[in-house]
Parts: C-alpha cells; structure tokens; sequence
C-alpha cells in the first residue's frame, strides 16, 4: 500500500467515511496485526475503540479460591525491579498501571479516568505532552486516597538512577507534572509518536507515595513495601514467601463495581513446566498455569484428560540465542563481564556468523514447539508490518566449517578448532527446561560437527530469572559465555522491546545489573536510528527504521533468534480469564471469573 493510500484511509475515518473497524480489516488485509492499524489511528488522533470485558457475576466474592501456578516462581513484589515477566506478573496482582493493553492493542484504563485522545483534549497536536485525568474514589488497600501526587512521585522515584529501577527508561527523559489532585501532564523533549509508554502497562504500575517516599534512590531495596504490597488492585496482600507462594484476598473497596469474583488467590511457584501443565490440563488441581514452555506433544496428550485446554495468543515475543559480548572470565575493577573487555572468541565476526549457522531452528519448530513456536530469523517480529523481510534462515554446517577454517581456526587433534592459542570452547546457559535443554542438545551436536566444543549449563528457573541483584547466575548478570531465554514485547509498538539494545542501557555493575541491554552490544548507527524512531510521527517512516533496527542487531550475530513465541497458558474447564499479547497476563484479574 502506498504512503499516500495509507494516509487518505486515516483520514476517511477522522471524517467518518470509514469505520474503525472497516480501517482495521484493511490494514489486516495489507500485512499488519489489529494492534499496529489501532496505534496508526491513535497517532493520527482517532480515538481508541472501547473495550468491553464480559463479565457474568453480579456481585463481588463468591468464587472461592483461584489457584494460579507458575513454575517460574515469583521473587519480588515491586513492578520498578521486576526484571523477569513472573515478577511482573505477581506485582500485578497488587498494582494497577493507568492503563493497560487488550489483545486488539487497544488501551484499557484502569486508574485512568480515560484514555487521553485529541477529542479530550489529552493529546497535545505537536506531540510534545499528554494530559491524563485520574479516576476519583480510588483507595489504596490501606484506605488512603490515590491522586495525581502519587503519580508524579513514581516519576522521580523510576527515574531517578540510584533506584535502579528496571522502568528507568520509561521516566528518564519525560517531565511529570500535577495539574490538580487528579489530572497530570507528561511533556516529551521532542515530539514522540508513542506516548503511551510511561504509566501504562507493565512499566506502568503505581506504587503510593506515602509508603515508598523514604526508600527512593540508594535506599529503594531497603523498602519493607518491596515485599508486602499495598497497592489499588482487586486483591490484598496477605502473605509472600519469596520463591514459593503469594497468598491474597478480595479487595472489599476496590474501585470496580461486582469485582472482583474470587474470595482467595493463591500464586504457588516452583517445580517444572511439565508438572505445571499437568495440574491444570490433566488433573485440575490448578485453575491457570503461566508459560507452557513444554513440548506441544505433551501438551496435546495433557488436554486429552479433558480438564482444560491451552491457550495461544500471538504476540511479539521471541525464544533466542545471546553470545556475550564482553569476557565474563576477567574482573575489571570489582566487576566481571565489564564494559572494558572483550570476549575473546565472540569478538571475531567468523566465529558469531558460524554459531548463527549451526542453529538448526526448523528443527527445533518441529521437533519440539508445534504450536507453540515458529523458527524466525528476526529479533522484532511483531507487528508483521516492522518484522524484517531481509534476513533469512539458514542451517548450513558444511558452510560455518568454511567460514571459521578460512579465518584460521584449525581443528586439533580432538577435533575442537583453535586460533592464537585460544580453543573454540565455550558455556552455553538457559534455565531448566526440558524444551530449552533440547535446544541446547541440537545445538551442541551441530556445532561438534564444526570443531566447536560446548558445556551446557541448566540454572533452576527460580534463580536464573530472579530479580535478586546480589545473585551471580541470573540472567542479567550473564555471567556466562552464551545464554538463551524468551523476551517478551508486551507493548503493541516496538520502541520498549527494542531499547534492549541501546548502548545506555548496557547492564552493569553501576545499575545492579538492571539494564535491558543484557549482552552488552553496542552500536553508534543502532543508537542513533533508535533516537530518530523515539520522534518520528510518521507511522509509515517509523516503521522502517525499526525494520533497520532489527536488521542491525541479527545482523552482527551476537543476538542469534530461534524460535517466535506465542504466549502459551494453561486454563482449566470453566475459567474465564481474559489474556492479551501485548500486557500482563493477570492485566484483567479482576475481571477472571468461573462458570456456575
């Protein structure tokens, strides 16, 4: 579709002429998901779709005890430091952003009175500020009043470095001001296209003022609050053992009228993935297991018990390989794996586009994903219309041993290749998994076959996901040669996912490790193209540049995808529980219900 098409459809539906809906199933038609025809709209100042969320009770309480599971166990209750999604995910029990994301990448608010939008005036035309208006009456669990101070206070509190808050990205370059108690304006240095960035969705939850006012910057992990919630959303904290279990209870004042349904939560953590979707699939015990990271054999013959089914919503996550860029065998003043080194075998570009050959991702598709991964050659892969046409997949073994012999890695008498002194031997990490330790088998043996000897490593997920700065194996750390795990874009615009390579935002010693730049690649041309895409109001320009950012970063072969990932969740018999790609999965816990 041409640029100048593309722009009288927008406008034939400011005027009326044509209708959301209409719009939406056209660009559908042209190659772009729901969610990036609804952001085209809102930068063009049409207003959001409304969305509504069925719900059947009548009253609040009543639904007894919901049982979630997640084996990836919950670490912390505070959204700034919830480095992985299972952190995320159990803040958001307690925690409520402004807004939040449907599966149609609509914004949905919730301590928003509304969505901000040109005919409300929240939308300033040159894209430098957006007004929000609070909703009113809201009380944090302990009574006090949610307002626009409350607001403001996690603006300096995320953007502040000395928090170490993994939100810091969000918060750092805006301005946060109170209009009155209950409206705030968020002003941008330069015209931004995509303002629903801070407050909204997981970076966006809100923690009160009067409890964390004391334990900003250097003192923010000493905040007794990190780990005994008090927050907006439909349940109270009532118990947390860090990763094993949170226990909540229905919050009696919360701001939703006949919300929420169920009397009890608990949130066990720990164990496998298989047993995960046992508990729910086959034995019911559970009602909704997080992240079925199991084979898709497995899970077919677990739903043949007829106790529940799995659940597939596609989004813009992607399961990849990360080859470390800098030496986590040598200590730089008190810090390993330091900005100041270089890996000694990844630093040569023959060795990286070698190991990028000898990942056989069709394979690992078939052999072990199903339905729940489809092998990509691309970082951004969703929407479909910034995912990549010009990287390709390729396994070729014959091909990486031509590659690495003509850069003078020779192989020894054990078959393992080396140059200069230094043997092609590495450690290659992931959590335990049964999924994830196949991969590494596939690629292990092809990369034998290459001269390339491997020690595989498998650290429990509980530990290797952990938000605990103090812990030397997780991943941020990436203490390790090569590593692999799923990174999730729970956004339906790519600028927050693709922040995770900016040089700014390398993880180090000085951020405790909460960085999103976790392998530590660095590109001048990469930064700059990012801060172009952060201002450009063109949709149809914007695009493009992302596309460029994607190519850039796959291209130099320390960021190896494998497989694109849907969100995959277990969901017993009679559950309604309403899931989006692009939030949270607990984003409408207050509206998760089960059938009489």
């Amino acid at each position: 579709m041409k640029e100048r098409e593309l722009r009288d459809l927008i406008a034939d539906v400011k005027t009326g002429r044509m209708s959301r809906r209409a719009f939406v199933q056209r660009m559908i038609a042209v190659g772009l998901t729901a969610p990036m025809a609804g952001m085209m709209l809102s930068h063009s100042g049409v207003a959001m779709a409304a969305t509504e969320i069925p719900y059947k009770p009548t009253k609040a309480g009543g639904g007894g005890l919901l049982k979630l599971l997640y084996w990836q166990a919950v670490t912390l209750l505070n959204p700034h430091f919830a480095v992985g999604t299972k952190d995320q995910e159990g803040s958001r029990i307690f925690y409520e952003p402004l807004a939040g994301w449907d599966n149609d990448g609509n914004l949905v608010p919730f301590l928003a009175a509304e969505i901000p939008s040109n005919e409300n005036d929240g939308l300033a035309e040159d894209g430098l500020s957006v007004v929000w208006k609070l909703k009113r009456g809201v009380k944090w669990h302990d009574g006090m009043p949610f307002t626009a101070d409350d607001v403001v206070f996690n603006w300096e509190y995320a953007r502040t470095p000395e928090t170490a808050a993994v939100s810091i990205a969000s918060y750092k370059d805006i301005k946060v001001e109170k209009i009155d108690d209950f409206t705030v304006r968020v002003s941008f240095a330069k015209p931004t296209p995509f303002w629903a960035d801070a407050f909204v969705g997981q970076y966006g939850m809100i923690i009160p003022k009067h409890l964390f006012a004391d334990y900003t910057g250097g003192k923010s992990r000493d905040a007794p609050t990190n780990l005994k919630p008090v927050g907006t959303g439909p349940y109270v904290f009532v118990d947390f053992k860090p990763g094993d279990v949170v226990l909540a209870k229905l919050n009696p004042n919360y701001h939703v009228p006949n919300r929420p349904h169920f009397d009890t939560l608990e949130v066990k953590g720990g164990g496998d993935a298989v047993s995960a979707a046992r508990a729910v699939l086959q034995t019911g015990e559970y009602d909704y297991g997080y992240n079925m990271l199991v084979e898709d054999e497995i899970l077919l013959k677990l739903e043949s018990a007829g106790k529940g089914k799995v659940n597939i919503i596609e989004t813009g996550a992607v399961e990849f390989m990360m080859l470390n860029v800098t030496d986590p065998a040598v200590e730089v003043d008190g810090e390993r794996a330091s900005l100041k080194t270089k890996h000694p075998l990844f630093s040569d570009p023959a060795v990286r586009q070698a190991i990028n050959l000898l990942i056989d991702r069709a394979s690992i598709e078939k052999f072990i994903y199903g339905r729940t991964g489809s092998a990509t050659a691309n970082f951004l892969n969703s929407p479909e219309r910034v995912r990549s046409k010009n990287t390709k997949l390729e396994f070729n073994i014959e091909k990486a041993n031509q590659i690495l012999e003509a850069a003078g890695w020779k192989k020894g008498a054990d078959g393992v290749r080396a140059k200069d002194g230094k043997w092609l031997k590495f450690v290659y990490q992931t959590s335990i998994n049964a999924p994830r330790q196949k991969t590494q088998a596939i690629v292990k043996q092809a990369c034998q076959k290459a001269g390339i000897d491997i020690e595989l490593k498998s650290v429990v997920a509980s530990v290797f996901f952990s938000s605990d700065t103090a812990n030397p194996d997780t991943y941020s750390h990436f203490y390790c040669d090569a590593q692999m795990y799923n990174t999730t874009m729970q956004q339906p615009d790519p600028q927050f996912f693709m922040n995770q390579y900016l040089s700014w935002q390398a993880a180090t010693k000085e951020n405790k490790w909460q960085g999103r730049n976790v392998s530590r690649w660095q590109s001048k041309e990469y930064d700059e193209i990012y801060k172009q895409a952060e201002q450009e109001l063109d949709a149809v320009k914007r695009a493009a540049m992302y596309i460029k950012l994607n190519d850039l970063v796959v291209g130099d072969n320390y960021i190896l995808p494998v497989v694109r990932r849907p969100r995959t969740t277990a969901l017993k018999t009679g559950l309604t529980a309403h899931l989006s790609g692009w939030d949270n999965d607990l984003y409408q816990l207050a509206s998760w219900y089960r059938e009489a």
